[in-house]
């Protein structure tokens, strides 16, 4: 009989310890916003789960009474009891510091500065950053100019697609300090295994005869090939049904089948597609199994959805395990920048980024497409993943990425370089700098921070300012003053620590048609640049002195001048065409 009782209750006991209970949902913010991606502790099993893309979570439990903790970056850490059969609605509290962490990030700077913004501009379902232009400052009173230096380039091959095609150009595709890196113009190796050498020269400004054009010209060392570090390549490719067509996957396939044939056998590379599906497509193989690498990516075939979000997580943590201590580690992502799955928004994306780049993984960006092409997407992640961007329009412009300036796009010197400019008040009256605009809702919160960007081996960034010289500081004097004082500060990738360098810039004036070349052509493509931007600095010179400028500087043998010339005339008929069908 006791054996019996015995029996019995265990028959009682063991559905109790074996119950299945099943813990419902969902986690917010203080704003009431639904918070994804929060990682959820559960104290029982001590295994961790995370909250969905609507906040919302759905996790197997044995026990009625447990505790989970809450952990999400940028929000206060909780720990809170719970009953497993309840529905729950937790609540995270946004930390103090993350404030200024999500302060928007701004390409240049003067303090307490008033600033008119543009209008939008709608390309089919393209996106484009709504651009500021850069005012005309007073040196009494703001002597100091910030920006950033990177070396991105996808304004300019754009731009050419979009006059290729015979259309006009959204103004706000229009970055000109892009158009200027397109060129890498007078470059100048750094004396003495420098990292950086910065010059300055002054001159006419063509537009304006009662300013005066002061170029900037900072030159990134040269990496020795043969001691450039081993490299841990991840290939992030979209492969949604958006990329198939010819100017889209079949590009990205070319391009990276270019880059292969210069891996080494010290390389590695993998492959993370996303289309409908997230998966490792190529696990780290050697830079010596070019077959292997090339026949994995020819099988790629484009279809369903844009899980941009999840890939991203993928080929980070995919590089964080292949990591090379001291390498080049780098994700390379290949899209038209349509993601819609998932996190789409720039802000959103801006988040994501900035927790993943902490791996020390850089992040270079390659667009494709038209007609769905989000610039703004694609510019967001490569400047907040410490890296550059880059549109392929053509398999020529693969080959000039992938393969001619293969280590100005893959092997950093410096990480978070910016420049510094204190205008002498008694040689220079007013200054606005050309290029480096900001986006309109940076520029509207006046607590936005400067943010530093990348320069890879061997690149020249050439900033233009038009000033006006004080009637002191006049040409026609003999005491000229120097204009400005130069501070370019940047971080060095493998130690980590910053380092500055000093420059005085000279009163070297010299009349415009005595100034190198290169300057020349230089002001030609600012102007080009302004001219489609529609810009109000720039009202009275017309396609053709832009046309006269350039002709006259260019370089015939240069293929990449050439072709610019080109484009002054496309831009010239399309625009004129425009211009007279508007009046008629």
């Amino acid at each position: 009989m006791k054996k019996l009782i015995v029996y019995i209750s265990f028959l009682f006991f063991v559905p109790t310890a074996n119950a299945q209970y099943y813990l419902r949902g969902e986690i917010k913010n203080g704003k009431n916003e639904l918070l994804q991606n929060v990682k959820i502790l559960l104290r029982s099993d001590k295994n961790l789960y995370y909250s969905g893309t609507s906040g919302g979570f759905g996790i197997s439990c044995h026990s009625l009474y447990d505790s989970v903790t809450l952990i999400l970056d940028g929000y206060e850490t909780k720990s809170v009891a719970i009953k497993t059969d309840v529905f729950q609605q937790l609540t995270l509290k946004t930390l103090s510091a993350n404030i200024s962490k999500n302060k928007p990030k701004l390409i240049s700077i003067t303090r307490d500065q008033d600033f008119s913004s543009n209008n939008t501009w709608y390309v089919n379902d393209e996106s484009y950053f709504s651009l500021v232009e850069n005012e005309t400052v007073t040196v009494n009173k703001f002597p100091n100019a910030s920006f950033s230096l990177n070396i991105n380039k996808a304004s300019y091959s754009n731009v050419r697609r979009f006059l290729t095609t015979k259309s006009l150009v959204p103004p706000d595709a229009v970055r000109i300090e892009e158009l200027l890196n397109y060129f890498n113009l007078h470059y100048r190796e750094p004396e003495k295994k420098d990292v950086f050498g910065i010059e300055s020269q002054l001159s006419d400004c063509p537009w304006n005869n009662n300013s005066k054009l002061l170029f900037l010209n900072v030159n990134a060392r040269k990496l020795d090939m043969n001691n450039v570090p081993p490299s841990n390549l991840v290939f992030l490719i979209d492969a949604s049904g958006s990329m198939d067509l010819p100017n889209r996957l079949p590009l990205v396939k070319a391009a990276f089948q270019m880059l292969i044939k210069n891996l080494r056998a010290i390389d590695t590379v993998s492959i993370v597609e996303y289309g409908g599906t997230v998966s490792v497509w190529l696990p780290p193989t050697s830079g010596a199994e070019k077959q292997k690498i090339t026949q994995s990516i020819e099988e790629l075939t484009a279809n369903g959805d844009t899980p941009g979000e999840s890939a991203i997580k993928m080929a980070y943590g995919l590089a964080e395990r292949s990591f090379i201590k001291g390498g080049n580690n780098r994700v390379i992502l290949a899209t038209d920048g349509d993601f819609n799955v998932g996190e789409t928004s720039e802000k959103a994306l801006d988040d994501l980024i900035t927790k993943e780049k902490k791996s020390g993984v850089y992040l270079t960006c390659l667009g494709v497409g038209m007609g769905n092409f989000k610039d703004s997407k694609l510019e967001t992640l490569a400047k907040r993943g410490n890296g550059n961007y880059a549109y392929l329009d053509n398999i020529n412009e693969a080959e000039k990425v992938l393969i001619k300036e293969v280590t100005q796009t893959f092997f950093s010197v410096a990480d978070d370089v910016y420049l510094n400019v204190h205008f002498n008040p008694a040689a220079v009256k007013d200054y606005r700098l050309i290029g480096f605009d900001n986006k309109k809702d940076a520029i509207t919160d006046s607590s936005g921070e400067l943010e530093g960007g990348d320069i890879g081996s061997g690149n020249s960034v050439l900033a233009i300012f038009e000033l006006t010289p004080t009637e002191t500081n006049s040409i026609d004097t003999t005491a000229l003053l120097s204009y400005a004082k130069i501070s370019l500060k940047f971080t060095l990738p493998a130690t980590k620590l910053s380092r500055e360098l000093n420059y005085n810039c000279p009163a070297n004036y010299l009349s415009f048609n005595d100034i190198d070349k290169e300057y020349q052509l230089g002001t030609a493509i600012a102007m080009f640049g302004m001219k489609l931007r529609q810009s109000k600095y720039f009202p009275l010179s017309d396609w053709s002195e832009i046309e006269r400028i350039a002709s006259a500087a260019y370089d015939p043998g240069n293929y990449l001048q050439k072709q610019f010339i080109q484009l002054i005339a496309m831009a010239k008929k399309i625009y004129v065409k425009k211009r007279m069908k508007i009046k008629y």
